[in-house]
């Protein structure tokens, strides 16, 4: 029952309306009994900072935040947790004790959750994209003791940037998607990440495309695990491909899930909700 002190949570971004978030985290509050709504709010970037600084006026206890938001959020922040400035890039903000924006990030812990039981250490992986996402990507590879992390980018600056992030603290390389060294790395990758948008069903992006081509996949063999971040459509045009070639495939549903329990528990201070009572509200809705 929503009442006249009823409170809410929001997801920010653009797009928007593709986002499962509002599905799964009503479910969750629901379940929890709290007095909260969780809503889905489109925000140009011209508009970011007068629509945070609103926020704090009224009954907003706590945001998420996406695509393209994550890192220009910083400079609306009073306080960042490490893995948020160590990532750049923040997806989780509540207001402190003194009405301003406390920020985390959720994304490794749920980038992790579907591969901590599959024994990856000292295997090979690609990570697709050199964008925010692909810093909590590389970060979740490197706690999990991956080998090796191939990045394979369109853009050589965001790509140098990246690597250089990350550099001291695991064997990295970069290429561009038109390197013919990477139909190498693709043959022999034990795990392939996709962190870009291709694929994802907005009015933005066409969702029948796979990234940088199909051509580009045309090594792939059957033992690579292919992870898409995408969760809507699910699966992807990449997963499908992948799925036919014989290849262990995970769409970005349990990541979107347990950063999702993670940021929920940020909001509430530690309370925590059993993962299948947001997974099964997903699964019910698509």
């Amino acid at each position: 029952m929503i009442s006249s002190k009823t409170s809410f949570i929001a997801l920010i971004g653009n797009p928007v309306s593709h986002s499962l978030s509002p599905i799964m985290q009503n479910a969750a509050l629901q379940y929890l009994g709290l007095d909260l709504i969780y809503i889905a709010v489109p925000c140009k970037d011209e508009d970011l900072e007068l629509v945070l600084n609103s926020f704090k006026k009224i009954n907003c206890k706590g945001l998420n935040i996406t695509i393209p938001h994550k890192e220009k959020v910083f400079k609306l922040c009073s306080e960042i947790s490490p893995i948020a400035n160590k990532l750049k890039a923040i997806n989780t903000l509540k207001l402190n004790s003194e009405k301003k924006w406390s920020a985390t990030n959720t994304d490794v812990e749920g980038f992790i959750y579907p591969l901590k039981n599959l024994n990856l250490g000292k295997k090979k992986s690609i990570v697709l994209g050199s964008g925010g996402a692909a810093r909590s990507v590389i970060q979740g590879l490197i706690n999990l003791n991956l080998s090796t992390i191939s990045v394979i980018s369109r853009n050589k600056s965001s790509l140098d940037e990246l690597i250089k992030n990350f550099d001291n603290q695991i064997q990295i390389q970069g290429l561009l998607n038109s390197d013919n060294q990477a139909q190498i790395l693709i043959r022999e990758a034990d795990l392939i990440v996709n962190t870009t948008p291709a694929g994802m069903k907005t009015t933005k992006y066409e969702n029948n495309i796979m990234p940088y081509g199909q051509a580009f996949w045309r090594s792939l063999n059957s033992q690579t695990i292919v992870y898409d971040l995408i969760y809507n459509p699910a699966p992807t045009t990449l997963l499908k491909f992948s799925a036919k070639k014989g290849c262990m495939t995970i769409d970005g549903l349990e990541m979107l899930v347990a950063q999702g329990i993670k940021s929920l528990s940020f909001w509430t201070d530690g309370l925590e909700v059993p993962f299948n009572i947001m997974n099964d509200a997903l699964k019910k809705y698509l």
